[in-house]
């Protein structure tokens, strides 16, 4: 009986994890999971986090569990990205160790590499130059984590593994109007203005921006595919303090193309403009996920038959306000 622990089980990511791992379940694999709600764990809280971690004594341990939010989010609450995701990792990583558990998946962001990182961006590019600016203080929180990951490993011969996927949407999203990310934002945007008959629909920065979408039920695939793996092909494709894996779909788009293709889904027929007083961010953000595909996985599920599920389940989750009559 393997007994899994899968922190940040009510997120996106973390919940599609879950979902997965409850089928396997059903399917007849002999698992124990692990969950607990903010309310019942702080992770935060370096004694919670000790004492539960000792209670418990999970085999595994999925960490899923971050404070995420849009540009806007990260520009506005930069310390508490930092704080609150460095406690989480140290926390959580620490504990887990302490508690005997051997083998941790823990998962990052592409907001990692540089922002002039070459594109399509390599798990080399790391630590090679500045970060973007708008998510910095997240963007090193992440990175402290897989260097967490990577020195546990060194010094006390565990198995902690480290992903990082692309921009990531799907059921479970944000859709908050100032602190989601851009996918979601513009699913309630564009639903919005369809629903009030508004004739134009304007989006930040310049348009030109290109962005990779991965679907969370996809990542939550490959963390589970790279949690299986067994240590000597995860050792063979990695290096000892660079041992992350990058997670994506292995196609961009720009944002101008993005906001066309959500319009579509959802059905709004107005025109859409550029804000260029905006942020755009970073210009490019593409994931070389040659690595994982060498391995065994590659992506499934399209952007246009992702959308339109994200947004299906948008509709299904919405007060009755926010559907068409």
């Amino acid at each position: 009986m393997r007994k899994i622990y899968i922190a940040g089980h009510r997120g996106m990511v973390g919940g599609a994890i879950l979902r997965q791992l409850q089928e396997r379940r059903t399917q007849g694999e002999a698992l124990e999971l692990i969950t607990r709600r903010q309310s019942e764990l702080e992770l935060t809280d370096q004694a919670a986090v000790r004492d539960f971690m000792q209670s418990e004594r999970p085999d595994e341990v999925i960490l899923a569990a971050a404070k995420v939010g849009g540009i806007h989010a990260n520009n506005a609450y930069p310390a508490e990205f930092i704080y609150e995701n460095l406690m989480i990792e140290c926390n959580v990583i620490h504990q887990a160790f302490a508690a005997g558990v051997r083998r941790l998946l823990q998962l990052g962001s592409s907001c990692i590499y540089p922002r002039e990182a070459p594109q399509p961006m390599q798990e080399d590019a790391l630590l090679t130059g500045v970060l973007e600016a708008t998510n910095e203080p997240y963007a090193v929180a992440k990175i402290a984590g897989i260097k967490l990951c990577e020195s546990y490993n060194r010094q006390h011969g565990v198995d902690y593994r480290s992903v990082m996927p692309t921009n990531l949407y799907g059921p479970g999203d944000n859709f908050h109007p100032q602190n989601s990310h851009v996918l979601p934002a513009l699913i309630r945007r564009f639903h919005e203005a369809k629903r009030d008959g508004l004739n134009e629909v304007v989006i930040w920065g310049s348009g030109k921006p290109r962005r990779e979408f991965l679907h969370v039920d996809d990542m939550a695939k490959a963390s589970l595919f790279v949690l299986d793996l067994p240590q000597e092909v995860y050792r063979a494709n990695t290096q000892p303090m660079l041992s992350h894996i990058n997670v994506g779909y292995g196609q961009d788009v720009s944002i101008a193309e993005l906001a066309e293709l959500v319009a579509k889904v959802t059905g709004y027929e107005g025109r859409i403009t550029q804000d260029p007083t905006k942020p755009d961010g970073t210009m490019r953000k593409l994931m070389d996920v040659s690595r994982l595909a060498r391995m065994g996985w590659t992506a499934q599920i399209g952007l246009e038959q992702g959308i339109r599920e994200t947004y299906a389940w948008f509709l299904d989750q919405s007060d009755t306000d926010l559907r068409e009559k």
